[in-house]
């Protein structure tokens, strides 16, 4: 396997949450660009699994698993540290791989607080109690979040 990673089974509570955009310095760090404006996901876990990108250049196939020796805040990004990238030439190799993390390494959140993959799948309601539907997908367009809906037809979704 590319890089000594090894391949492993993607989780089944696994949950895209950003990917790898280059190398980042000249010991094997790499850039993060993370999904959520909070990445606490990609702190708390020291296992990230990888998937090739979807478009592009692959330097691995499959599903490996990344374990993370740091990973930090930088600007508008993270940066990540991993056990068996060494240097400049193996972080490039991840370049466009896609980082999942096992829902169950989340840290814990307060009450009435939710992450959006929790919502994916839950029945909306009205006020009245009529169905509308269950949500499929959540979207940030700047100033808000959008649920986007799977709408019921004749009782059906």
């Amino acid at each position: 396997m590319t890089l000594g990673l090894e391949p492993a089974a993607l989780p089944a509570d696994a949950v895209e949450v950003g990917r790898i955009a280059d190398a980042w310095g000249i010991k094997g760090w790499f850039k993060v660009l993370p999904y959520s404006a909070s990445p606490e996901a990609l702190f708390s876990s020291k296992r990230w699994f990888l998937q090739p990108s979807e478009k592009g250049a692959k330097t691995f196939s499959g599903t490996v698993l990344l374990k993370i020796k740091e990973a930090k805040d930088h600007s508008d990004a993270v940066v990540a540290h991993a056990q068996d990238i060494d240097d400049r030439n193996d972080a490039e190799l991840l370049k466009g791989a896609r980082i999942f993390v096992s829902r169950s390494s989340f840290p814990t959140t307060e009450t009435d607080e939710y992450y959006w993959v929790d919502l994916i799948g839950l029945d909306v309601v009205n006020r009245e109690g009529a169905a509308l539907g269950h949500v499929k997908e959540l979207l940030h367009t700047g100033p808000q979040t959008v649920l986007v809906l799977a709408y019921l037809e004749d009782g059906k979704s």
